[in-house]
């Protein structure tokens, strides 16, 4: 196999975010003395994933992100959302649930490639997060969009990756993620190759082609290995 370094995703990717949106909003409505069931994390989930489909295409910020998306789930009622959003924030970084075989994956690939996690998001989440990781120590280094200036899909995130770690060569570089807006998007973007982890075994709906596309993260190991 020809590559040498792997742009890995977090969310989705090594990290079970839904479990972690899961605890982090159910304890955020707890916290409020707010009754909470399903359907709050339904709605919000909706909300969410609009308001990062946004941010991935630049028509709002990050910081907007954050409070916005607490101003549409609560119908703008009046309310502290600086610090609804700093609580949710504060529960999400301690929801630290990892894919299903993610440990042992990096700790394979990890002898033969450098490991470096690209995320979108807030560094002080998943600073938090990754730290109390197992899989952190498999990881060179970590590129969060907050702390660069840009973020997936564009491609001058993977631009700044490269040059950080030191690596000219992107014919030598795979991305691994399993968003095809953001991941892979970001991949072709950036003339890197791409693997779309597709846990879920859903259509490609989107005019959007990854090099390979896996259904497990094993499979990388066959594929790599």
């Amino acid at each position: 196999m020809k590559y040498e370094v792997l742009l890995l995703d977090a969310d989705g990717t090594l990290f079970d975010f839904d479990e972690a949106e899961k605890y982090a909003l159910k304890n955020t409505y707890r916290f409020l003395s707010i009754p909470y069931d399903d359907f709050h994390l339904k709605l919000y989930k909706e909300i969410n994933e609009q308001a990062w489909k946004d941010f991935e295409k630049g028509k709002i910020s990050l910081e907007d992100l954050k409070i916005g998306r607490f101003k549409k789930l609560f119908n703008n009622q009046d309310m502290d959302y600086d610090q609804i959003s700093m609580m949710y924030l504060n529960f999400l970084g301690e929801g630290n649930f990892e894919i299903e075989g993610a440990r042992e994956v990096c700790m394979a690939l990890c002898k033969k490639f450098r490991l470096v996690i690209v995320t979108n998001g807030t560094a002080s989440v998943q600073e938090k997060r990754f730290k109390n990781s197992s899989i952190i120590q498999y990881i060179e280094t970590m590129v969060i969009s907050e702390n660069t200036g840009y973020k997936k899909p564009e491609a001058a995130i993977f631009d700044y990756t490269l040059n950080k770690i030191g690596h000219k060569e992107k014919s030598s570089v795979l991305i691994v993620g399993d968003s095809l807006t953001s991941d892979i998007q970001g991949g072709i973007n950036a003339g890197i190759d791409t693997c779309w982890y597709n846990s879920k075994g859903n259509p490609n709906t989107y005019q959007i082609i990854p090099t390979y596309e896996i259904n497990h993260l094993q499979e990388l190991l066959t594929l790599l290995l």
